[in-house]
């Protein structure tokens, strides 16, 4: 008996192989981590990036990143629980829309400082 506060996703199904399961965790947290990192990123381009841009550029720099960190984040939630829901039901797995994005994010934050740093 699965307990009652189990996501739906836990609910249906078969229960997978647990190595397919805890695969599934550990790229969770994985993408977790990528957006802890972009959290860190913002925090000290807050920190210590006003120096370097002015301000326009700067706030621009620090939201966008913080808001694409919160948006992996809500997205690697979905993303497992749908993986979860897939290996359950022994259906195909479903594919990342976000990583697309994410690599857009992480790419476009370095070629900024790094414009940055050049015409400095």
């Amino acid at each position: 008996m699965r307990p009652f506060w189990c996501p739906g996703a836990f609910r249906v199904g078969e229960d997978p192989d647990p190595r397919f399961t805890l695969a599934n965790e550990r790229t969770f947290l994985a993408w977790i981590r990528t957006a802890l990192a972009l959290v860190a990123a913002a925090v000290g381009f807050e920190a210590f990036g006003s120096e370097m841009v002015g301000p326009t550029v700067h706030a621009t720099l620090v939201v966008g990143v913080l808001t694409g960190s919160t948006m992996l984040s809500v997205s690697a939630f979905h993303r497992w629980i749908a993986v979860e829901r897939a290996l359950r039901l022994g259906r195909s797995l479903p594919v990342p829309a976000f990583a697309g994005i994410a690599a857009g994010l992480v790419l476009g934050s370095a070629l900024t400082l790094l414009m940055v740093e050049v015409t400095r």
